[in-house]
């Protein structure tokens, strides 16, 4: 064995400490997760949990509070969508809990019937005619049940689909600088996954939701009828029940939440076993037994809390009945003492329970259905403000055209910062491009480079009163969408469209079915795209992603070609390339290059090149060096090298890295 000069070494040759960060050694056991405590704490609450539990926090006031602002928000969003069927529901749904109602009434004369005085077939035959009554109501209700669900059919996907069409329309068209923003990301997507997965739900469950209040104001209706006393007693009788159920509901959405928290932290190892990314470390680590090992200790953790959790739950509901069992005995006795005392005939006190156990059962919905729609409508609530959000983000809708040809770009004073950030990504610069030109921005990651080129096209607005002209015109005079249309983009990691070769040409102006096929061909070529999509089983319409049966996937590379054509094809006046051979071989980058800059100059475009491979600028006729957001160095390839600047050691620094000491290309 070694002695601790070998550890001496170690520590002596080690990378010092910064001043005031020194790290002392760490334990020789760390555990892979919390171990005591609530083991959901410690994860950050994600988008799409915010609302999850609220129904557990709300008191019965809160929730009744609510409940009709929710209802009349439903009824809108259902009015709009189809009034036809809209309008059909709340008849339909009315006239069943008439129909149960008349029913129990016509339950009672049967019984009145079945009590009378002489002989049983007498008897039975005289409640014979009240007992069709009764089929006759059951059947009517049976039938308006299925056209409220007929009804409820017809206008619940066109909500969702007018919710999500709306969405997707204001999310896809908000100004780029709001995209940027992660808060608005995660308003976004919970939005779209729980707002209108909730959307969805909530409109059958409102109907529900009048259903069993209904059916709990239909038997108020008929006990009162029977008689007046018997309210009081159906009060004492419900009251109980509606206590249990609101503990046992409350108890349930909280068991949920918990649930729902300590299934993400299982699913934090479940995705690392699964991943595709990290499988060819977690094979190189042998790691895999170490994940299981955490997995298993976490899952038994969270099996012995939903065991605690189900107990609890089932002793709250065993309590909740047997207060309501209590008063329910009270009723019941309460009614036998009006028997007795001849304030009911013996028909009616039958009628009355049965009143009695339909009112339970109707309130016991009501309340747990309640629960459920108070906290949906917090999603629906919060998909309906998001949008309203984002239609106050919208590009420019009206204004001019902007032109279908550009002779000048100036920009004058631009300034821009990003949201949230407290540092401009562009401070102040001034620029003139002209038609014809090929213009090259250049400089270290974060200097600015990408934030001026997405001013050009349009993507973002300038700030602090710069301005970008268009031959004269101010861009914010223009309609924004119309501006966008004339700059074609290259960026460093294209969209990869699942569809066909040639619509992933074509979308980069508007369409995914009609092609210019002489236009689509030259883009190809110019681009090297060409030999890329002749390699492919059915070439021009092969699909382009493996999530189609017969799909093809292609490498970085090749997308980038392909990327590259659709911006060729878009044949817009101004071409932003931003690092788009970044993934290409060398050869390939440099046919691109001398197709795209060199052998093919249009007279009426205006090309910028972003890129940190300084070879492929040095034909361009104008280099702008952005440094902190600002224009550091402007000029032709030899007038930088002249000015011994940083172009001109950022050059002199990659060209070294290609040579040996001896001064040979390596």
């Amino acid at each position: 064995m070694s002695d601790g000069s070998d550890a001496d070494a170690i520590r002596q040759s080690a990378v010092p400490a910064p001043r005031g960060a020194e790290l002392p050694l760490p334990p020789a056991a760390v555990p892979g997760g919390p171990h005591d405590g609530d083991i959901a704490d410690g994860l950050e609450e994600t988008y799409w949990s915010v609302y999850d539990g609220a129904a557990s926090k709300a008191t019965v006031g809160q929730i009744l509070a609510r409940l009709p602002r929710i209802v009349r928000q439903i009824g809108r969003l259902a009015w709009t969508a189809d009034r036809t069927a809209t309008l059909a529901v709340v008849v339909l749904q009315l006239a069943s809990a008439a129909m149960t109602a008349f029913g129990l009434m016509a339950s009672v004369a049967v019984l009145r019937e079945l009590f009378a005085e002489g002989p049983t077939p007498d008897r039975v035959r005289a409640a014979a005619p009240q007992l069709l009554i009764v089929v006759g109501f059951l059947a009517a209700r049976t039938l308006l049940e299925a056209g409220v669900a007929v009804a409820q059919a017809r206008v619940t996907p066109k909500i969702r689909t007018a919710l999500e069409t709306e969405f997707l329309t204001l999310t896809a068209h908000v100004r780029l600088e709001v995209v940027d923003d992660a808060d608005w990301h995660d308003e976004a997507y919970r939005a779209n996954d729980r707002g209108l997965f909730y959307a969805r739900q909530i409109v059958g469950q409102v109907i529900s939701l009048a259903a069993a209040l209904l059916g709990l104001v239909g038997t108020a209706g008929v006990l009162g009828v029977l008689h007046p006393a018997l309210l009081p007693l159906l009060l004492l009788s419900v009251l109980p029940v509606g206590a249990a159920a609101v503990r046992t509901a409350r108890a349930r959405f909280h068991s949920f939440k918990r649930w729902n928290t300590l299934q993400r932290r299982v699913r934090v190892f479940s995705w690392l076993l699964l991943e595709r990314d990290a499988a060819a470390e977690l094979r190189s680590d042998t790691a895999q037994g170490a994940l299981l090992e955490e997995h298993r200790r976490l899952t038994t953790r969270i099996a012995e809390e939903d065991t605690r959790l189900g107990v609890s739950s089932a002793g709250l509901t065993l309590a909740g009945r047997a207060v309501g069992g209590i008063g329910t005995g009270i009723t019941y006795t309460a009614l036998g003492a009006m028997l007795i005392a001849g304030w009911l005939p013996l028909a009616a006190g039958a009628g009355a329970v049965l009143a009695i156990q339909a009112a339970q059962s109707s309130l016991t919905r009501l309340v747990d259905i309640s629960h459920l729609v108070y906290e949906h409508a917090m999603w629906v609530d919060d998909l309906l403000a998001f949008q309203e959000r984002c239609r106050d983000l919208q590009p420019r809708r009206s204004g001019l055209p902007a032109p279908e040809t550009v002779k000048t770009i100036a920009l004058e004073d631009v300034s821009f910062t990003y949201p949230g950030k407290a540092t401009p990504a562009l401070n102040a610069i001034s620029m003139t491009l002209h038609a014809g030109q090929t213009v090259a921005f250049v400089g270290v990651n974060g200097s600015g480079k990408s934030t001026c080129a997405r001013l050009l096209a349009g993507l973002y607005e300038p700030q602090d009163g710069g301005t970008v002209r268009w031959d004269g015109l101010n861009v914010l005079d223009m309609d924004a969408e119309s501006l966008q249309a004339r700059v074609g983009c290259v960026l460093q990691d294209p969209v990869r469209f699942p569809f066909s070769a040639l619509a992933n040409l074509t979308v980069s102006r508007g369409t995914l079915t009609e092609a210019d096929p002489q236009r689509a061909l030259d883009a190809a070529r110019a681009s090297g795209a060409e030999q890329v999509i002749a390699g492919l089983p059915g070439r021009w319409e092969a699909l382009l992603s493996k999530r189609f049966r017969g799909g093809q996937e292609l490498s970085a590379g090749q997308w980038a070609k392909v990327a590259v054509a659709r911006g060729l094809y878009k044949n817009a006046p101004v071409l932003l390339l931003d690092e788009p051979t970044a993934s290409m071989d060398p050869r390939a980058e440099h046919a691109v290059y001398e197709a795209v800059l060199r052998d093919n100059p249009r007279p009426d475009q205006i090309t910028v090149l972003i890129s940190h491979r300084l070879a492929s600028v040095v034909a361009c006729d104008r280099i702008f060096v952005f440094n902190g957001g600002r224009i550091t160095e402007s000029g032709t390839h030899q007038e930088l090298m002249d000015l011994r600047g940083e172009y001109a050691d950022m050059f002199t620094l990659q060209a070294d890295g290609y040579r040996t000491e001896a001064g040979e290309v390596a």
